[in-house]
């Protein structure tokens, strides 16, 4: 046990308590801090990321994070479906992106992107704890990707004058009834209105079989993986599997007040089904209080623009560029509810780090980096942020939510990403 981090952990988890409880403006605010609290604390304590599902598998032949996913995202969606069943699909904000070349491009886009920064839009929040120079650049980065992606996924009044197409960004090649009255995507749902389930058993099964085909998939690579001897392993895996192991064979007393008891609590690392269980029920009670899925990406292109107000630039200026209203640049940080809950995927990282007693050798690990490694990441943080403007959405904001929200968009984006994250691997070999 590191006392002196563990007693910071416990002071910085009560502070986080007491200053979101009585500063922030509204319940929801807090709520919202202590979801993205959550979302960090089981991202790191399970050694998750969306982007290791496609760099894991390609690097090290490894698709135990992918599988993890696929049933994450199974999972979730069942749960979802509680909500969503006998309610008005259309009174919740269900991420039923459109469909369009601007999907599967910034799907590509962002899965390159990735492979480079080593994080995802969620990661990078991270990262900015666990590798501070490397989830820096990149998020200083993204941001400037999202916030120059913004006017043309917003078709800007500048852009439309110079007769820039917009369309294949903003609309649909096709949509479903219900998905007509979110974002004009397909809703899993409306196929099967005949199901005797309002279109939720046939929605449910049909993201099993999308689901089992990932497991299905995944497996077969692994499997020809270690058949040619090209299979390595994940260290962080291989290091969870052990320390299953070693808890299934331990035979000790237990004893509440002991520093085994809180090793077990707060230091050993989470197998990856715990965190994807537990980054699964934080989903569903987002979406039943807020009514809204999990999105990161667009806050960053916001910070970029505050960041640029530094320098003397108007907000009049920023919302002419992009088509914000001015408000969107000048309300305060922490009334945006976005911005709250990634902050709290901030905290909770450092606050799972410093109870696990762990802070200091994993911050410090990347701090320092060459001009070529600031450049690669850099350039993974710009293709994401762009990405994540044509896609409508990052990891969370156009994968992980619209495929819980049964979009079908979803879907096309995961193949995207995984086509762009080989694409980028295969590049990163030849320069890195």
């Amino acid at each position: 046990m590191k006392k002196g981090q563990n007693l910071a952990g416990i002071i910085v988890l009560l502070l986080t308590l007491i200053i979101g409880k009585t500063m922030l403006g509204s319940s929801m605010l807090f709520f919202r801090l202590l979801a993205g609290a959550g979302f960090g604390y089981a991202l790191t304590r399970g050694f998750m990321g969306f982007a290791g599902s496609v760099n894991r598998a390609y690097n090290t032949g490894s698709t135990k994070l992918m599988r993890v996913l696929a049933y994450m995202f199974l999972g979730t969606s069942i749960l979802s479906a509680a909500f969503l069943y006998n309610a008005d699909a259309g009174s919740y904000d269900l991420w039923v992106n459109q469909i369009n070349p601007g999907l599967v491009l910034g799907g590509i886009m962002f899965g390159f992107g990735m492979t480079f920064s080593v994080c995802c839009a969620s990661g990078v929040l991270t990262d900015v704890v666990t590798g501070f120079s490397r989830g820096f650049v990149t998020l200083i980065f993204f941001g400037m990707g999202v916030f120059l992606g913004f006017p043309f996924q917003r078709a800007a009044t500048w852009v439309t004058e110079a007769g820039i197409p917009t369309d294949w960004i903003r609309k649909s090649w096709f949509t479903s009834e219900t998905g007509a009255k979110l974002y004009n995507g397909v809703y899993f749902p409306d196929l099967f209105k005949w199901d005797g389930l309002n279109g939720y058993l046939g929605a449910v099964l049909l993201t099993s079989l999308l689901c089992g085909i990932v497991v299905y998939l995944s497996k077969k690579y692994e499997s020809s993986r270690r058949v040619s001897g090209t299979f390595t392993g994940v260290p962080s895996e291989i290091e969870q599997v052990k320390i299953s192991t070693q808890d299934k064979d331990s035979n000790k007393e237990f004893k509440l007040l002991s520093e085994e008891t809180y090793t077990r609590l707060f230091v050993t690392p989470w197998s990856m089904k715990v965190g994807a269980l537990v980054i699964a029920v934080i989903f569903t009670l987002l979406m039943g209080v807020t009514k809204a899925g999990w999105g990161a990406s667009t806050p960053y292109g916001w910070w970029f623009g505050r960041f640029l107000m530094i320098f003397g630039i108007s907000p009049e200026s920023l919302s002419n560029f992009t088509n914000f209203p001015v408000k969107f640049y000048t309300m305060p940080f922490f009334n945006h509810p976005i911005n709250v809950q990634n902050v709290g995927i901030m905290v909770g990282t450092v606050i799972c780090l410093l109870l696990a007693g762990t802070f200091t050798s994993t911050a410090t690990s990347e701090i320092k980096i060459t001009f070529k490694q600031a450049s690669l990441y850099a350039m993974g943080g710009i293709l994401m942020g762009l990405g994540t403007r044509l896609a409508n959405g990052c990891n969370v904001g156009a994968l992980y939510t619209p495929i819980a929200n049964f979009s079908l968009s979803g879907w096309i984006f995961f193949a995207a990403l995984v086509g762009g994250g080989i694409l980028g691997n295969r590049v990163a070999v030849k320069i890195k």
